[in-house]
């Protein structure tokens, strides 16, 4: 039987993380929500990078597009951020997502060692649940956080998706609170997570930007049925679960060609 786990910020990862295991990443507000929204509405690919600077490499390439994004906001120069409403545009259609951001792009950086990362968010949560389901592997979820701080949001969808995967053959590791606790959040919200979410931190932080839009978008299930997954450095959109049990089983069988990439 798989076991669910969750981390709430990247820089406790180390610390549950285990090899042949699977790691959503999640950033509600915003990053995970903005890709998955770039990948519904065409884009062919994502490069998520840690710094500022290693958006530069890309600069132009009339293929890719720049995005940064530092605490809550679209860094000077750049035209665009991780407001998921950027990446409604016909415009991005075949185009290289180039994105950094606070806190997603850093734990998306931080599961590297993992034999599959996915990107989760109440978008494509059904999705991701049956994916995961499927897959029927360790799973564990690690939460972006702020700035390596536990936050509501992403602990709230971590709870949900933990949920769904109690029901469908996953229980919980030895070392279970965080997950159990995520649970906990989960199940106090209720139906209304934007409410839930009133005196969150992140949530004020937006507030401030005028971008509680955002927020609203960002807590609504299933607007998309997108799988994004990492290959190497690029960030894909897996056409099916086919598909990533392909990956999975020819990363399981390759294990010193996965070290050597990692």
């Amino acid at each position: 039987m798989p076991i669910v786990k969750v981390c709430f910020t990247p820089a406790l990862y180390p610390l549950y993380a285990a090899r042949e295991s699977i790691t959503v990443v999640v950033d509600i507000l915003r990053a995970t929500s903005a890709i998955c929204t770039a990948f519904e509405h065409g884009i062919e690919a994502v490069i998520p990078v840690s710094e500022i600077e290693d958006t530069f490499f890309y600069k132009g390439d009339e293929n890719c597009l720049l995005a940064a994004e530092r605490g809550g906001s679209i860094v000077e120069g750049f035209a665009y951020g991780n407001s998921p409403k950027d990446y409604m545009k016909p415009e991005i259609r075949g185009k290289t997502l180039v994105i950094t951001t606070t806190n997603g792009t850093q734990a998306i950086e931080a599961a590297a060692d993992s034999d599959l990362i996915l990107i989760g968010s109440f978008l494509n949560i059904s999705a991701l649940s049956e994916a995961l389901s499927q897959l029927q592997m360790d799973t564990m979820i690690l939460c972006a956080g702020w700035k390596n701080r536990f936050n509501l949001e992403d602990t709230l969808f971590a709870g949900a998706l933990t949920r769904r995967l109690l029901d469908n053959g996953f229980s919980y590791a030895l070392d279970s609170d965080a997950a159990m606790a995520s649970v906990a959040i989960y199940q106090a919200a209720g139906s209304n997570f934007y409410d839930f979410l009133e005196e969150s931190s992140h949530r004020k932080r937006l507030a401030a930007l005028n971008l509680e839009e955002d927020v609203r978008f960002c807590l609504t299930p299933d607007y998309t049925r997108c799988l994004p997954y990492m290959d190497g450095p690029i960030m894909r959109n897996a056409r099916n679960v086919a598909e990533l049990e392909s990956i999975v089983a020819s990363r399981l069988a390759q294990p010193e060609i996965n070290a050597l990439k990692k």
